[in-house]
């Protein structure tokens, strides 16, 4: 029996993907001549790698553009791995690190609920969290930040984005960094109505990206 750890992929293009960690070092990013190739536009060539030294497991990022974060926290240099992690990849791809000692998951694939969520209707302007619609109805402004982030789908939206999506054919012009995180707080003042759960997530240095359980 192969008592090596395993990284599943949870959340992105090669959701339910497995790999045995068989060498001492593992190179995760998109170029081709990765061990590991992600097939998102988000991870770096180089992305991060996992290696094996002292009889331990640990992460290292590579510097790379939209971060790797473990357990929700930004890694900077190298980290210690254990059993359960979750490898977090540019806010794209999940990976959870499954030590030798435990029983790997099947799937990751868990069935959706009725009504759990956010559900947004475009043609109605009207969202709805675990079955209960926001009344009243968001502003213009806040449903069309809300439907870009939405529609990212977990991924990050940079200020350009937001600019393009929210004030369409400015180019940005009157639009200050301060207007944007009014906006930003507003409509999280908003779903908080309905929902204590924090949706809409600031990653510094980047934008903003939904977080839609």
């Amino acid at each position: 029996m192969d008592d090596r750890p395993v990284l599943m992929v949870s959340e992105g293009e090669l959701l339910g993907h497995r790999w045995t960690l068989t060498n001492d070092e593992l190179l995760i990013g998109r170029g081709t001549d990765a061990d590991i190739v992600l097939p998102e536009r988000q991870v770096s060539r180089y992305h991060l790698k996992i290696h094996y030294r002292d009889g331990r497991y640990a992460l290292e990022d590579l510097d790379s553009k939209n971060g790797t974060f473990l357990n929700g926290q930004q890694v900077k240099g190298t980290v210690p791995l254990q059993d359960g992690d979750e490898i977090q990849i540019a806010l794209c791809v999940r990976m959870l690190f499954v030590g030798s000692d435990a029983t790997v998951p099947l799937s990751f694939e868990l069935p959706k609920m009725d009504g759990a969520g956010m559900v947004l209707e475009e043609n109605k302007r009207t969202v709805s969290i675990r079955g209960r619609e926001l009344d009243p109805p968001l502003s213009l402004a806040q449903f069309r930040l809300l439907q870009m982030l939405y529609d990212a789908d977990g991924s990050v939206c940079g200020r350009d984005d937001i600019i393009e999506a929210v004030w369409p054919g400015t180019g940005g012009q009157g639009v200050s960094e301060q207007a944007i995180d009014a906006l930003v707080r507003r409509l999280r003042d908003r779903l908080a109505e309905l929902d204590e759960h924090n949706y809409i997530v600031t990653v510094r240095g980047h934008g903003f990206r939904l977080d839609n359980p």
